[in-house]
């Protein structure tokens, strides 16, 4: 179940636990935040583009009443990892991991196939940062196997109308994920700024878009992540389940 360079972690949740890479990419504050943020309603199937360590649908499916949740992520090795978490947690009959490229998403499930799609994408583009030497690594942060259009492209086909896209991203790029999601017929309702302390300015936003929704966003109240250094805020452990 769990290979010699991997680790099994305690969600603290349901009883369930991850297993992640001793010394590699792990899930982040971006992914509970996001897991936090997304609702699924009960019936709904909802599709994360990108799952990674499957950390999203496992949470998702901790915390709400969706019907089923699926985690779409390229990495071979990626997605064996997040099947093995998925049977760690017996949830195979709620939770499934298909291994293929976020480009085809359509392709593989179908048009208008989920009410709800999740997406932690690669933050950075050609122009933002060093990529990571480390190729998951660099997979997970940079724009290497997908852009920021691909993912909103593959979501708007993917959601049924009036379904809903979460995404957590970076603040820099607001401007253009804006655009973007508008361009595809997503049309932004919901945002929340995530700052790390209350002085500190944002580094992250989260996004609720609409397929074919009206023209009207709600600027929520921000998230701040930290009392002091190592000491998380009330609303963090409120928004994980404590």
């Amino acid at each position: 179940m769990c290979l010699e360079d991997e680790r099994i972690d305690d969600l603290q949740r349901n009883g369930y636990r991850i297993i992640q890479k001793k010394k590699g990419f792990c899930f982040g504050m971006d992914a509970v935040l996001l897991s936090g943020f997304a609702a699924v309603k009960e019936g709904e199937r909802a599709i994360d583009l990108g799952t990674g360590t499957g950390i999203i649908p496992i949470l998702l499916e901790a915390k709400t009443e969706g019907k089923d949740f699926t985690g779409l992520e390229i990495q071979q090795e990626m997605a064996d990892m997040a099947r093995r978490s998925v049977g760690l947690n017996s949830l195979e009959d709620r939770v499934r991991i298909v291994q293929g490229d976020i480009r085809e998403a359509s392709r593989l499930f179908g048009k208008a196939s989920f009410d709800v799609v999740t997406s932690n994408p690669p933050y950075m583009n050609d122009s933002h940062g060093l990529k990571n030497p480390d190729l998951p690594k660099a997979i997970a942060r940079h724009e290497v196997l997908c852009t920021l259009e691909d993912v909103a492209r593959e979501a708007a086909m993917l959601l049924k109308p009036g379904g809903r896209f979460y995404m957590v991203h970076r603040p820099h790029r607001l401007a253009e994920i804006i655009t973007v999601l508008k361009e595809y017929k997503l049309e932004p309702k919901r945002m929340k700024l995530v700052h790390p302390f209350v002085d500190r300015d944002a580094n992250m936003v989260l996004i609720e878009s609409v397929r074919g929704g009206r023209s009207m966003m709600k600027v929520e109240a921000p998230v701040i992540v930290y009392q002091k250094p190592g000491v998380y805020t009330d609303e963090i452990y409120t928004i994980y389940g404590y």
